[in-house]
């Protein structure tokens, strides 16, 4: 192939909008109908405080730096960090 012939080149593109709406409707296939998301995230939300909870004095003011700084996220609600 010559490389230097530029003109001989064939636009390609190709979109993957059908093909990432079929995966994302395969997996909620895949989750099945018994998949509750409301408790997914309740159960998140305890993991999360049972993770963070019996901190001792340190520990504690760590974990508010972190929270503060953006590196954790708190407990407001979707726990996205900052950064």
């Amino acid at each position: 192939m010559n490389q230097d012939n530029a003109t001989g080149l064939i636009p390609f593109t190709i979109d993957l909008t059908f093909e990432e709406a079929r995966r994302r409707a395969e997996v909620v296939t895949a989750l099945g109908p018994d998949w509750d998301p409301v408790a997914v995230l309740r159960g998140e939300d305890e993991a999360y405080a049972l993770l963070y909870s019996g901190l001792d004095a340190e520990q504690q003011r760590t974990y508010d730096l972190l929270v503060a700084s953006g590196v954790l996220p708190g407990e407001e609600p979707g726990r996205a960090t900052a950064h």
